[in-house]
C-alpha cells in the first residue's frame, strides 16, 4: 500500500499545474492474489490457460486489442501490421528493448517500426498478446505453438517458453510434429524437450520416417537425419539384447521349475518304490538293478538324504544341504494331495507347519507352487505323482 500510495503523490506532484480528477479508492485488505504469487477468485487458485487474473488480463487484452496510444508498428510478412506499446515490449523482452532503443538511437520518429519475419501474422499476434496479458488461447497455442516457441526463444521471454514446452510434452506432440520439434528444441535451448522428442522419435520410426517433417530435414540436415538413423539402429539392437535376455530368462525359469518337478517325482520315488541302496524298509533294495527313469536326479536325492539323516547341524539354517532337504521337503508337502497316507518322511507334520507360517511366507510357496504345476502342465508330463499309490513291478 505505501509504494502506491507513494506513486499517487509523485504522480501528482509532477502534475501540480494541471487538474487532475480524482483518484479511485485503494483496493481493501481482500486481494485477488496470494503473497506467493499464486492467483485467487474466490478464495481459490485459478487454473486455466492464463497467468494473471481475470479482470487484469481482460484490462491488458483491452489495451492491446484497442490499439490505445500505441507507438510501435511490428510489421509481419505479407505486410502484416501489429500496433503495440513500447514500454510493454521493452519491459517483457529484452531483446525488444535492445531494438527499440537501437531505433531510437538511429532517430525514428515515432512510431517506431520492427520486423518479425518467418512466422505467421497470426503467430506474431498471440506472441505480443502474451506480452500483455501472460495468456493465450487454447487455439491459437494448438496451432502456433512451434512458431511461438521459437520467438520466446528468440526474444528471450521464459515464461513463454516453458509454457510452449509444456504444451508440446504433455498435449500437442504429434507423430506429424516431432521431427519439427526436435530440431527447434536443438535451436532453442531445451534440453528436455529434446529428450522427449528424440524418444519419441526412435520408438516410433517407421510411422515418423513417413511424415513430411523427415523427408524435408533430409533434404535440409542429412548430418542429423545420419544421427537419428544411428540412434534408431541402437535403440533396435538393444531392444533386441532385451528381449534375447528376456526369453533367455524364461527359459532359464522354465528349467529351474522342470528340475524341482523331476525332484519331487524322484523324492517320491525313493521314498514309495526305493532306489538302489536306498528306500522304504519293506523294500527288497539291489545296488545293481536297473537304472531308474530319474537317473543322476535320483542320485543327487539319494545323496542328500543320507546326509540329512547323518548331519549333526540337521536344522533348519544350520547346514546349506539340510536348509535344502527341508525346503524340498516343505515343497513336496504342498503339493502332495494326501499327506496322512504318504510315505515321505514329515511331510503330514510341515503341512501343519504350513499353516502357522507368516503372510508373507505363505505367498512366497504359493507362487512357487503355481509355477512348478504351471511349468508340468506345459511340458506335457503329469502334474504330480501320488506318493501313496502302489509301486509298479
Amino acid at each position: 500500500m505505501g509504494k502506491m500510495e507513494e506513486f499517487i503523490t509523485k504522480q501528482t506532484c509532477q502534475g501540480a499545474n494541471k487538474v487532475f480528477p480524482a483518484p479511485p479508492p485503494l483496493p481493501g485488505p481482500a486481494t485477488n492474489c496470494r503473497r506467493k504469487g499464486s492467483l485467487m477468485k474466490n478464495g481459490s487458485a485459478i487454473r486455466g490457460n492464463n497467468c494473471a487474473a481475470t479482470a487484469t488480463r481482460a484490462l491488458w487484452d483491452r489495451l492491446f486489442d484497442g490499439g490505445y496510444k500505441t507507438d510501435v508498428i511490428i510489421k509481419t510478412d505479407n505486410g502484416g501490421i501489429i500496433c503495440a506499446h513500447s514500454n510493454i515490449l521493452g519491459m517483457a523482452s529484452p531483446v525488444l528493448r535492445g531494438m527499440l532503443k537501437q531505433a531510437k538511437g538511429f532517430g525514428h520518429r515515432r512510431p517506431i517500426s520492427i520486423h518479425i519475419h518467418g512466422v505467421p501474422q497470426d503467430a506474431v499476434r498471440a506472441f505480443i498478446r502474451f506480452l500483455y496479458s501472460s495468456s493465450y488461447e487454447k487455439e491459437e497455442m494448438k496451432e502456433f505453438v512451434l512458431p511461438l516457441l521459437v520467438m520466446s526463444h528468440t526474444y528471450v521471454v521464459p515464461q513463454l517458453k516453458r509454457v510452449c514446452e509444456q504444451q508440446l510434452e504433455h498435449d500437442l506432440l504429434t507423430i506429424e510434429n516431432v521431427v519439427d520439434a526436435f530440431q527447434l528444441s536443438l535451436l532453442c535451448d531445451a534440453p528436455r524437450l529434446t529428450l522427449i522428442t528424440h524418444r519419441m522419435i526412435v520408438m516410433t520410426c517407421k510411422a515418423v520416417r513417413e511424415t513430411e517433417g523427415w523427408k524435408a530435414m533430409k533434404k535440409s540436415n542429412p548430418a542429423l537425419e545420419k544421427e537419428l538413423l544411428e540412434s534408431m539402429m541402437d535403440e533396435e539392437h538393444e531392444r533386441d539384447i532385451m528381449m534375447q535376455k528376456e526369453k533367455n530368462r524364461k527359459s532359464n525359469e522354465q528349467r529351474i521349475y522342470l528340475q524341482l518337478c523331476e525332484a519331487m517325482e524322484a523324492l517320491v520315488h525313493i521314498f514309495r518304490d526305493g532306489c538302489r541302496t536306498i528306500g522304504p524298509h519293506d523294500k527288497d533294495l539291489k545296488e545293481h538293478q536297473t537304472p531308474c527313469d530319474y537317473g543322476d536326479c535320483c542320485k543327487g536325492l539319494e545323496l542328500l538324504v543320507r546326509h540329512f539323516a547323518s548331519c549333526k547341524l540337521r536344522v533348519p539354517g544350520g547346514c546349506i544341504h539340510c536348509k535344502r532337504m527341508w525346503q524340498l521337503l516343505e515343497l513336496h508337502s504342498r503339493l502332495c494331495i494326501d499327506s496322512n497316507s504318504c510315505r515321505v518322511p514329515l511331510c503330514r507334520n510341515l503341512k501343519e507347519k504350513i499353516r502357522k507360517q507368516s503372510k508373507k511366507d505363505e505367498i512366497k510357496w504359493k507362487i512357487l507352487v503355481k509355477r512348478i504345476l504351471r511349468t508340468k502342465r506345459i511340458g506335457g508330463g503329469p502334474i504330480f505323482v501320488s506318493s501313496n499309490s502302489n509301486s509298479s513291478p
